[in-house]
C-alpha cells in the first residue's frame, strides 16, 4: 500500500483524537462547557473562537498540562487520564512560543531534545531539519534566526519522534507574511511526507482559510460548528452556489431562466446553482443569442461567516 493510500485508509478509520464532553470549571466559572468533537487523520485541522473562547484552554487539557473537569479525551484510542504516557507519547505540541536554547546552534537544540526521547537517531535529525527547510542554516546559533526560522525549528523538534498528532497554539503569531507562507507550506509538508495529523488554533482567519482542511468554531467554550473548509469558501463543486450572469439582455436571459434567477441588477443576474447546473444554463444562453460576459461564484469569505456563526463578534 502506498503512503497516500494508508493516509487515505487513516482518514476513513478512527479518528487520532476524540473530545467527548470535555469539559472544565474554575471555581464556579465554567471555561469549557461539554465540548465533543473528532479531529481525522491525515489533516489540518483548524481551531477557531474569539479571545476568551477557550482554546488554549482545550489545547493544555489535549496535552496534559489542565486537568479535565469532566469528560474524556483520547489520543489514537489512549485516554488522557488513564493511559497518559501511551497517549502524550502520540504527540508532539507547541503552546504558545517556541522554547530554544538560543546560544546554541539548531541543530544543537534537535541533539539535546533528541537525547531526552530513546530511539531518534541522527538520520532523523537530518530528516527534520530537511522538512523544515533549514539545512543551510542548521549549524548557525538559534539566536541568528528569525521568528520564522524558530517556528519551524520548533516543530522540527515537535516531530522527531514520529508523532501522530502535532499540536499548535497560534503558531503565526509575530510572524510576517513571508513567515506565516514559509510555516502553511511547512504543515502542509508534514501532512503529505509523514501523514502527521496537525490541530492548529489561530486568530488569522485568512491564513486558516488558506491552511486546513476542516474547521471547528468554539464560542464561550462551546462548539458552535465543525465543517470542511469547502463549506466555507464555496470551493465545494457538488453544492449549490450563488452565482452571477452578466449578460447583454438580462431581461431575456431572466425570462429563460425562470425559476432559477433570485435577483436582476442591471445587466447581472444572480441565480443559485451548482457546477453542473450552471454549465447547462451558460448553453441555454448561448443558443438563445445572448452574449455572455462573465460568470462568477458570490461566496462569503471565512471571515464573514465566522462572524455569522458567532452573532457577529467583532474579534477572534
Amino acid at each position: 500500500m502506498t503512503q497516500q493510500a494508508e493516509r487515505q485508509a487513516g482518514i476513513s478509520g478512527e479518528p487520532v483524537v476524540r473530545l467527548v464532553n470535555v469539559t472544565k470549571r474554575i471555581g464556579k466559572r465554567t471555561i469549557i462547557d461539554k465540548l465533543t468533537l473528532d479531529v481525522p487523520q491525515g489533516e489540518v485541522f483548524g481551531f477557531l473562537g474569539p479571545n476568551g473562547s477557550g482554546k488554549t484552554t482545550t489545547i493544555r487539557m489535549m496535552v496534559g498540562l489542565m486537568a479535565l473537569t469532566e469528560g474524556e479525551i483520547t489520543i489514537k484510542g489512549h485516554s488522557i487520564r488513564r493511559s497518559f504516557e501511551k497517549a502524550v507519547r502520540q504527540v508532539g505540541a507547541i503552546v504558545e512560543n517556541p522554547e530554544m536554547y538560543k546560544y546554541l546552534t539548531g541543530y544543537q537544540n534537535l541533539l539535546h531534545y533528541a537525547r531526552m526521547i530513546p530511539g531518534i537517531t541522527r538520520q532523523r535529525i537530518d530528516e527534520v531539519t530537511e522538512l523544515a527547510g533549514l539545512t543551510a542554516r542548521i549549524h548557525d546559533k538559534v539566536k541568528t534566526y528569525s521568528l520564522g526560522m524558530r517556528q519551524r525549528l520548533g516543530v522540527a523538534q515537535a516531530i522527531m519522534h514520529k508523532p501522530s498528532l502535532l499540536i499548535l497554539d497560534e503558531p503565526t503569531n509575530g510572524l510576517d507574511p513571508a513567515g506565516i507562507r514559509e510555516l502553511r507550506d511547512y504543515l502542509r509538508l508534514l501532512v503529505r511526507n509523514e501523514g502527521i495529523t496537525v490541530f492548529v488554533s489561530s486568530h488569522l482567519l485568512s491564513e486558516m482559510e488558506l491552511m486546513c482542511d476542516r474547521v471547528a468554531i468554539i464560542q464561550n467554550g462551546r462548539l458552535i460548528d465543525i465543517r470542511p473548509i469547502e463549506r466555507y469558501t464555496g470551493k465545494d463543486a457538488t453544492a449549490a452556489a450563488r452565482v452571477q450572469f452578466e449578460v447583454d439582455r438580462p431581461d431575456d436571459a431572466a425570462v429563460l431562466l425562470d425559476g432559477t434567477v433570485v435577483q436582476v441588477e442591471g445587466m447581472t443576474l444572480t441565480l443559485s446553482a451548482d457546477r453542473e447546473t450552471v454549465a447547462d444554463l451558460n448553453a441555454r444562453l448561448v443558443a438563445a443569442g445572448i452574449r455572455i460576459y462573465g460568470i462568477r461564484a458570490v461566496t462569503k469569505s471565512l471571515e464573514d461567516q465566522f462572524l455569522e456563526v458567532t452573532g457577529g463578534e467583532p474579534r477572534v
